[in-house]
């Protein structure tokens, strides 16, 4: 069983920016990719980045030159570094990990909350 520990949440003003680290532990197995989403009062979880253990990144078109993943594959560390941030990138954040193991597995951490002020 995975373990997904997210930490670096936290309120920042607009333009601002803050970093978010996410540690899977538990595993046998590195996961193939890891990532973050993001999920807004009143509104869907959606990606906002994810990075393969090769390195292959995938942005939302939304944080697309502000937000920058990155991943520590020998500590099983995902980061994800926002910088100018916006009021609409106040949300929940969760990290996601994909094993997989004769299938695919995934796992959510808990979440850690972004708000950005205007």
């Amino acid at each position: 069983q995975v373990q997904l520990v997210e930490s670096g949440g936290g309120l920042v003003q607009a333009g601002g920016s803050l970093r978010l680290s996410c540690a899977a532990s538990g595993g046998v197995f590195s996961p193939v990719s890891m990532g973050w989403y993001r999920q807004a009062p009143g509104k869907q979880r959606e990606l906002v980045a994810s990075i393969t253990r090769g390195g292959s990144t995938n942005y939302a078109d939304s944080v697309k030159g502000r937000f920058t993943i990155s991943r520590d594959n020998a500590k099983n560390t995902v980061y994800l570094q926002m910088n100018g941030l916006k009021p609409e990138d106040t949300a929940v954040y969760y990290c996601h990990a994909v094993v997989v193991i004769m299938k695919i597995h995934e796992y959510w951490g808990q979440g850690t909350q972004v708000t950005v002020s205007s």
